[in-house]
């Protein structure tokens, strides 16, 4: 696509999920509309700057599980996102140089910056994918010009099945994914919860501002995506919570409104 429709794609006007998470884990790729959204949730709910945040480390230190204690070698990141410190591709290469990573997402922003997400080792490979979530056999069949899906592939979805506004829709979505990924294949899951009043609140606010709706759900729906699968430890629990030792950090004991798990495919 060339830069000229990718820029009409792209609306300034309304804020916009990547570019507002991009703003609260301290990137640059924003514009004054997703900063004013989110100045004004930091005002409502600043615990929200805590979930972006927990939650990036949190997406290293499941990569960092999969491809080092369970040896996994592939992985496909639905839901992408603008890309940062610490990307999927980098900290899986970085214990498995051989690793190789397919970047999923249909946005135009993401698009605008996929460059960023190709790099690689040389043993290695990422792609990037612009595909729709929702036609989860179209996005396994592009991924496995990059993937060999009889192999294990570690499936993350961080901070994205909040916008399929149906709960049995996202589940059937997440169904359907590892349904085409074989035994020994992971699912990586982590989002934001309705878990305190302040959370609740700020969704509503996000909601209201013009963007793409975003809804938060209970603890008992997040465990629900892992149904049928083992559940590494320590289950599913709070971001900083999911195995802080892996990478040195601290569990902290702030009530962040997050929620993770990662479960092995039988």
């Amino acid at each position: 696509m060339s830069d000229d429709r990718l820029r009409d794609r792209i609306d300034t006007s309304t804020p916009h999920s990547a570019r507002f998470w991009n703003y609260f884990v301290g990137g640059k790729d924003y514009y004054e509309v997703d900063r004013e959204i989110g100045d004004q949730i930091k005002s409502i709910f600043p615990g929200l700057v805590d979930v972006a945040v927990t939650s990036r480390r949190f997406l290293g230190r499941a990569v960092g599980y999969l491809a080092g204690e369970q040896g996994v070698r592939q992985f496909l990141d639905v839901g992408t996102g603008l890309p940062t410190a610490d990307n999927t591709h980098e900290v899986a290469q970085r214990v498995a140089p051989d690793a190789r990573i397919v970047y999923v997402d249909n946005d135009p922003v993401v698009l605008a910056h996929a460059n960023a997400l190709l790099t690689s080792t040389a043993e290695g490979r990422t792609a990037y994918l612009d595909a729709d979530l929702y036609d989860p056999e179209a996005v396994l069949k592009a991924a496995a010009g990059t993937l060999d899906l009889s192999r294990p592939v570690g499936l993350m979805i961080l901070n994205t099945l909040g916008h399929v506004a149906d709960y049995e829709q996202a589940r059937e979505l997440v169904r359907r994914l590892m349904a085409g990924l074989p035994a020994g294949s992971h699912l990586v899951i982590s989002d934001s919860t309705a878990t305190s009043e302040g959370m609740i609140a700020a969704s509503e606010a996000y909601n209201a501002s013009g963007a793409v709706p975003y809804h938060v759900r209970t603890v008992a729906e997040i465990a629900g995506f892992f149904e049928g699968l083992d559940l590494a430890e320590p289950g599913v629990v709070r971001v900083p919570e999911w195995r802080p030792e892996a990478s040195g950090d601290a569990a902290s004991g702030a009530a962040v409104d997050a929620y993770c798990g990662v479960g092995r495919k039988p």
